[in-house]
C-alpha cells in the first residue's frame, strides 16, 4: 500500500493495476503522459504513484493502483494509532556500513576533493543494517513516525525485484518537499544544513542560533536554493521565496529551509516532469550535480536504492507531490537498511559529519523502539 501523511492530511493507494515500463528519469515527462492518456489506464484512477531512486541513470518505479483516496483524518493509520501497540521486535542485530571511522575517511577524501576544486559540495550517506528477532510491520512503523507533525510520513511497497527473499517496502518521515504542483501553482521547500536538538530547552534554542548564523550552513543551503530558481524558473511566470531561508524543525533535527513558490507557464511539466527534472537537487546530491554524482558512486560503498530519492504521485491533469525519500528504511521482514547523509562543503569537520547521520538515524530508530540502543550509537555509529 502507498502512503503519504502529514498533519491529518493523507494520500492513499492500494493494488497494483499497471506498471509503468520507464527507462531513466531524464524520459519521465513523456512516459508519464502517453501511459496517463492512453487506453492501459482506463478503468482505473488516472493517477500514478512511485519513487525515483536516487541514482539518475535507474529506472523509476511507478504505477497506477486499483484506488487513490486523499482525505483528512488518518486513514489507515488510525487502526495503529489508536491501539498504540508496543512491538516486540527487539532484540536487534546492528552493524554499521561503513563504520564511522571508515566515512570520514569518505568526508576527508570529499574534502580534498573540494580543495582540488573539483566540487563545491557533495552529499554522502552511511547505513545501519539492523536485523529483528520478527519480522517488523511497516504499518507500525509509520504509525509511530506520523506522531511527528512537522513531517511527512511516506510508505511504498517496493517492485518484488528490491528484496529477494520477501516483499520489501519503504517507510520513512521526511521533512523535504522537493515539488508540488496544484494546477499552475508551484512549490518547493528544500532543506539543507542542519543541526541536532537538544533536549534541554536552552540549548536546543542556542543550536537552532548557531544553525542560523553559521557561515558554513547558510552556503550549503543556498547552494540548494540557487539550484532549484535556476530549474524552475523557465518554466515559471513568477517565482520567488516571500519568506526568504528561516529555521525548520522536525522531532530530531534543526534545518536551514527556504519556501519556493511561482506561476507555471501553461506548458509546464507535469508534478512527475517537475520531480524529474529537480532531482537530485544539492541537496541529497551535491554541487556541481555530474561531478557530485559520480563521487557520490566513487565513494560510498553501495548504490543508494531510493534513498535520497523521491516518492509521490502525479495525476493525468499535471497535479501531484513529490517529496524527498530521507529518514527512511527499507524493511523486509525481519531486514532493515536505514540510511542517513550529511553535506560535505568546504569548511566541513568529519567527525561532526558522522555525529549529524548519527543524529538523523533517532527518527527511525525511535521509531522502531531502539532508543535503547543511544549509549550504544554514541560510541559505536
Amino acid at each position: 500500500m502507498f502512503a503519504l501523511f502529514r498533519a491529518r492530511q493523507f494520500t492513499e493507494a492500494e493494488g497494483l493495476r499497471h506498471r509503468l515500463p520507464t527507462g531513466s528519469a531524464a524520459s519521465l515527462e513523456q512516459h508519464v503522459e502517453t501511459f496517463l492518456q492512453g487506453p492501459q489506464s482506463e478503468g482505473g484512477p488516472p493517477v500514478l504513484v512511485g519513487a525515483l531512486p536516487f541514482d539518475v541513470r535507474a529506472s523509476a518505479y511507478l504505477y497506477q493502483p486499483e484506488e487513490f483516496r486523499r482525505g483528512s483524518g488518518w486513514g489507515m493509520l488510525a487502526g495503529p494509532i489508536e491501539a498504540c501497540a508496543r512491538a516486540f521486535w527487539a532484540p536487534f542485530q546492528i552493524a554499521p556500513e561503513p563504520d564511522p571511522e571508515s566515512y570520514a575517511a569518505m568526508v576527508r577524501r570529499a574534502l580534498d576533493m573540494i580543495g582540488c576544486n573539483r566540487l563545491t559540495k557533495v552529499v554522502l550517506s552511511r547505513s545501519l543494517c539492523i536485523r529483528a528477532a520478527v519480522p517488523v510491520d511497516p504499518l507500525q512503523v509509520a504509525a509511530r513516525l506520523a506522531r511527528d507533525p512537522d513531517a511527512t510520513t511516506f510508505m511504498l511497497p517496493l517492485p518484488p525485484e528490491t528484496c529477494g527473499d520477501g516483499l520489501s517496502t519503504l517507510v520513512g518521515a521526511t521533512p523535504e518537499l522537493l515539488v508540488s504542483r496544484a494546477g499552475t501553482q508551484v512549490v518547493s521547500h528544500p532543506l539543507a544544513g542542519s543541526a541536532r536538538r537538544r533536549p534541554d530547552r536552552a540549548e536546543d534554542e542556542a543550536a537552532a542560533q548557531a544553525l542560523l548564523h553559521s557561515d558554513k550552513d547558510r552556503r550549503e543551503h543556498m547552494l540548494v536554493v540557487e539550484a532549484i530558481l535556476d530549474i524552475l524558473a523557465p518554466h515559471c511566470h513568477q517565482l520567488g521565496a516571500p519568506a526568504g531561508t528561516t529555521l525548520y524543525s522536525t522531532a530530531t533535527m534543526w534545518h536551514l529551509g527556504t519556501r519556493i513558490e511561482g506561476v507555471l507557464r501553461d506548458d509546464a511539466p507535469s508534478a512527475a516532469g517537475l520531480a524529474a527534472l529537480l532531482h537530485p537537487t544539492p541537496a541529497v546530491g551535491g554541487s556541481p550535480r555530474c561531478e557530485a554524482l559520480e563521487a557520490i558512486r566513487a565513494l560510498e560503498p553501495r548504490d543508494r536504492g531510493f534513498y535520497a530519492g523521491a516518492v509521490g504521485w502525479s495525476d493525468v491533469r499535471g497535479d501531484g507531490e513529490w517529496h524527498v525519500a530521507l529518514r527512511c528504511a527499507e524493511i523486509c521482514g525481519a531486514r532493515l537498511r536505514l540510511q542517513a547523509g550529511a553535506g560535505i562543503v568546504a569548511g566541513s569537520d568529519p567527525e561532526a559529519e558522522v555525529a549529524e547521520t548519527r543524529a538523523k538515524f533517532q527518527a527511525m530508530l525511535r521509531a522502531i523502539e531502539m532508543e535503547q540502543a543511544e549509549d550504544f550509537l554514541e560510541t559505536a555509529l
